[in-house]
């Protein structure tokens, strides 16, 4: 790997502008002086537009010399023991995925700008959405494991903050923590085959890994790269809503429209597979790590085709719709079909872009349209309809207007631990603060009996 740097400059503006914009939005809001909103939404789109560009012209700049290059920043600190530094694995691919999501970020904050006009959280939704797409950058231009967990963590975080968005209700609060529970399951999956990577190979940079040249240049066989590909499609599995993690993606529709069509129908729901794809060689290297990645796409596949047929609402049915592809996106990875993985999800975001930011306005139409006509348009005869009998059609609603029976399945499991652990750690915050920091009642007799003697 050579350096490059017309490449290098690109790449840094690119991962620049939304950090920059990160930094000024949220830079202003912590000191009470947040930006106007005939400023902001300029800035963001500006920001992105920057940001696409500089990557658009990175790939054309790269396809000159079709050599993966390495860019390490931060030698100073990583020049002990212990330090870190940030690398930036600079390919094809890298390039196409961070050029993608600015686009679609893009596209978003433009929208967003009028949809969210006059709403009191208008600045903390554009800080939100700043953070998410830097991470998302950092997760497609990773070269090393601190980078690529910055970036899950700041995906994770923002994705949980505005589901809660409107926190003056309290299904969206009740919502948020669910995501954000099976969210800390699939961080700590990532956290520990991070570990495991660092212990085996001796390093922490994902060039090798993730640049072509093969797990087994690593060392990662046989019963090591099983475990890790393992903890990595965990990870995959929570961030993407594969099975059994399913539930939480209809209840993350909780907040904005915009955020929902950037989170859950083009980028959020696609960062697990743009990991397991980036993640290839290493799958190669386990047998039983790609059947159990394919048995989950396809398993996701069908139980969200079935289960989106029977949504009330126009959003839960994209995001089920959503996980259709994505569950056929995961199998196509998992039998080695890499380029068509990348062309799906590429056009299938666009697609799911267009459709969740036009769902109001189908809505409108559809609504104007039976008024006109006097009544509902009849659904068509489905497969599902044709190929099955009454009976075993019964037991599929069933099962598809209870969404799997995985929300109580999902509640024992992982939310409800989850959160009972929070609770006794705050209460041992509590403990812990009162024993250190006298209490309120003691330093009011305090004072008491110095007025007294005064």
């Amino acid at each position: 790997m050579i350096g490059n740097l017309p490449l290098e400059v690109m790449v840094l503006i690119g991962v620049g502008s939304p950090a920059i914009l990160l930094a000024l939005l949220a830079g202003t809001s912590l000191l009470n002086r947040p930006l106007p909103e005939r400023w902001t939404g300029p800035l963001a789109a500006g920001a992105m537009l920057i940001a696409f560009a500089a990557f658009a012209i990175g790939f054309v700049v790269y396809g000159a010399t079709r050599t993966p290059t390495l860019l390490s920043y931060g030698a100073w600190s990583a020049s002990h023991e212990g330090g870190i530094s940030i690398q930036f694995l600079v390919d094809r691919l890298a390039l196409s995925f961070a050029a993608l999501s600015a686009a679609i970020a893009g596209v978003v904050s433009a929208f967003s700008n009028r949809y969210l006009h006059r709403e009191s959280g208008y600045n903390r939704y554009f800080v939100l959405l700043a953070m998410f797409v830097t991470g998302m950058l950092l997760v497609a231009l990773a070269g090393n494991v601190e980078v690529l967990f910055v970036g899950w963590e700041f995906v994770g975080l923002s994705s949980a903050l505005l589901v809660a968005f409107f926190h003056e209700r309290p299904a969206p609060v009740a919502n948020a923590l669910r995501v954000f529970s099976v969210y800390r399951l699939s961080d700590a999956a990532m956290l520990s085959a991070a570990v495991l990577l660092h212990h085996i190979a001796g390093t922490d940079s994902l060039s090798m890994l993730f640049g072509g040249t093969g797990a087994a240049a690593l060392g990662l066989t046989g019963a090591n790269a099983t475990i890790i590909a393992v903890l990595l499609i965990v990870a995959v599995a929570g961030k993407s809503a594969l099975l059994p993690f399913s539930s939480w993606l209809p209840r993350a529709m909780e907040g904005p429209t915009p955020s929902s069509a950037v989170y859950y129908g083009s980028l959020s729901i696609h960062a697990g597979c743009f990991l397991l794809l980036r993640s290839g060689p290493l799958l190669e290297q386990s047998t039983f790590a790609r059947v159990l990645a394919g048995s989950l796409g396809a398993a996701t596949a069908i139980f969200a085709g079935i289960t989106t047929r029977v949504q009330s609402d126009v959003k839960s049915s994209l995001a089920y719709a959503s996980l259709t592809q994505v569950g056929i996106i995961i199998v196509e990875i998992a039998f080695g079909w890499y380029t068509i993985a990348f062309i799906h999800l590429a056009g299938h975001a666009s697609f799911r872009l267009l459709q969740f930011l036009s769902a109001p306005n189908v809505l409108h139409d559809l609504h104007g349209m039976e008024s006109n006509i006097g009544e509902r348009p009849s659904p068509a005869r489905g497969y599902l309809e044709t190929l099955t009998s009454p009976g075993v059609r019964r037991r599929l609603f069933l099962v598809a207007l209870e969404r799997g029976f995985l929300d109580q399945i999902l509640d024992r499991a992982v939310v409800t631990p989850f959160t009972g652990l929070a609770y006794k750690l705050t209460r041992l915050d509590r403990w812990l603060c009162d024993a250190v920091i006298p209490s309120r009642s003691f330093v009011a007799t305090l004072m008491g009996e110095d007025r007294d003697d005064e």
